[in-house]
């Protein structure tokens, strides 16, 4: 299992994970953009992840993590190597585990409205 690490002053780290030795993590469950804007393992790799519109989901569950206390999450679109038939398979069997095992799962959906008086309750505000 990969997990994104926030690291001080926000710099984000993809830390490889043993079974037995997995921290605390988020796992964020959000809709897809379109491919060009959803930030990959390999664009978090190389550090070009910033200036596509998927970092939003990125830095909105960065920070929310941080806010519960947690250094550590999980994105399928960045932490899951696409590029290799082996690693895919072997998340693909594992995301049920992973969900299952993580300490806080938050929601992005930004294809999903509300009205103004929803957002200024508290309600639309729980994660």
């Amino acid at each position: 299992m990969r997990l994104i690490e926030c690291r001080d002053h926000g710099e984000l780290h993809l830390m490889e994970c043993v079974d037995d030795d997995i921290p605390r993590y988020a796992i964020l469950s959000h809709t897809w953009g379109a491919d060009s804007d959803e930030v990959t393992f390999k664009d978090l790799m190389e550090s070009a992840s910033k200036n596509k519109a998927g970092y939003d989901k990125i830095e909105f569950c960065r920070k929310q993590a941080a806010s519960d206390g947690l250094k550590h999450f999980w994105m399928d679109t960045c932490c899951i190597d696409k590029s290799s038939n082996t690693g895919l398979m072997e998340a693909i069997n594992s995301v049920f585990r992973w969900y299952r095992n993580s300490t806080k799962c938050y929601v992005y959906l930004t294809d999903v409205s509300t009205s103004d008086h929803d957002r200024d309750s508290h309600s639309s505000q729980i994660v």
